[in-house]
């Protein structure tokens, strides 16, 4: 086995980079993509990590217990400095090890099932349609994140745990501010915003005589009640599940919308044969790979066949570029639903997998083959060069997304 903590830090490329085109990894990455299955990288601060390149390696390390979710810990990753701001605060579900996580995930797992996303689909339908016949009243242009992607996401993650949409207002713009807020002051008050309101709602739930039917409710009235979670553990896992739970899927809706209208070809093979549907979705979301740069530090000395991880080593793992492995995907730039995809790790692996990844891909599939079967001439309205999309170190997506039909 070779040593390789001691390379040369000099030629690292600098982790994360903004994207070029929306629906590929920047191109300043290529030599990560020939680095397989374990290259160095530099961070925001100039920090060195480990980052994770190999398919391979990326589900045996998301696995393996030696890497730490526990974002207090020392060393740990961060990869700007927004991040870095609100480390130390609790994070439920992401940020924290078993035990502690598998205790919050058993209580979170039966509201997210494949049956429960089935049981959601109808309700899901309802309010993909409502958000067109909305848009399709107001009359082209529309601007698509804002009229159909985010509002889908949030009205379904608000019905499931029991949180007022009428606030949707103010969490999406909290959430914007602690995703991607211009400084890391703004992101802090965003974090404070999101928990204060979270603690006046769950105060107003402990007060009422019989609980709501959603999951903030049963959490209330049950976990909290009987001490197997406090309140500041409510909180941390209301504000993890909403913020995930409408941020990454608007992304996944208003990326995979221009990336199919991108690819107009693949577009009518998914018109002419709508069963090909959900491999599509599941295409785009190897593809996309909108959350990239999954963190973890090692506790101990992991031995690889890239190299050694040491204990304390931050561990970066990019979606894009694993998901890009040619040794798994043949010919992984190009968007083809008829590839095997399911070993993706769009939604990361062992333990940490994305809890709502159900509920995800029903939500996908349903506003787009809603959306491009009601709209059959649906378009860009502006050129696609003029099309704005987010930076490097948040959820990829667009931030505004013009279309006409």
């Amino acid at each position: 086995m070779t040593d390789t903590t001691d390379t040369t830090e000099s030629h690292a490329v600098a982790f994360p980079q903004n994207r070029t085109c929306p629906y590929h990894p920047p191109t300043a990455y290529d030599p990560l993509r020939e680095a397989r299955p374990l290259a160095r990288i530099t961070l925001y601060d100039g920090r060195p990590v480990w980052l994770v390149t190999g398919h391979a390696l990326a589900r045996t390390l998301l696995a393996d217990p030696r890497l730490s979710s526990d974002r207090t810990r020392p060393g740990f990753p961060a990869p700007n400095a927004r991040f870095a701001a609100v480390r130390n605060r609790k994070t439920a579900l992401l940020g924290v090890d078993d035990p502690e996580h598998r205790v919050q995930r058993r209580m979170m797992v039966p509201s997210f099932t494949l049956r429960r996303a089935a049981e959601l689909r109808p309700e899901i339908q309802r309010i993909v349609d409502e958000r067109l016949d909305a848009m399709i009243a107001h009359g082209a242009p529309a601007e698509l994140v804002s009229a159909f992607a985010l509002p889908i996401p949030s009205m379904v993650i608000c019905a499931l745990l029991g949180v007022p949409y009428a606030d949707h207002d103010f969490f999406e713009e909290q959430s914007r501010r602690l995703l991607r807020g211009p400084t890391a002051a703004d992101t802090m008050d965003a974090r404070d915003q999101l928990e204060a309101y979270f603690a006046e709602l769950i105060d107003r739930k402990q007060k009422q005589p019989e609980p709501g039917d959603g999951v903030l409710d049963e959490l209330v009235h049950q976990q909290l009640r009987d001490g197997e979670l406090d309140h500041e553990e409510v909180i941390a896992l209301a504000t993890i599940l909403l913020v995930a739970g409408h941020e990454t899927t608007a992304n996944m809706i208003s990326l995979g919308t221009f990336t199919l209208l991108q690819h107009p070809d693949r577009l009518a093979e998914l018109r002419a044969t709508p069963a090909l549907l959900p491999d599509a979705v599941e295409e785009l979301m190897r593809m996309l790979s909108i959350a990239d740069g999954l963190l973890r530090v090692a506790v101990e000395d992991i031995e690889t066949d890239g190299g050694t991880i040491r204990a304390g080593d931050g561990v970066v793992f990019s979606t894009s570029v694993i998901n890009r492995d040619d040794a798994v995907y043949s010919d992984p730039d190009t968007l083809d639903w008829h590839r095997p995809t399911r070993h993706h790790v769009a939604f990361g692996f062992g333990i940490h997998q994305c809890l709502g990844q159900n509920l995800a891909r029903a939500e996908m599939e349903i506003a787009l083959r809603t959306l491009f079967d009601r709209l059959p001439h649906l378009r860009l309205a502006v050129p696609a060069e003029e099309i704005p999309f987010k930076p490097g170190d948040t959820i990829q997506g667009m931030l505004e997304l013009p279309v006409t039909w």
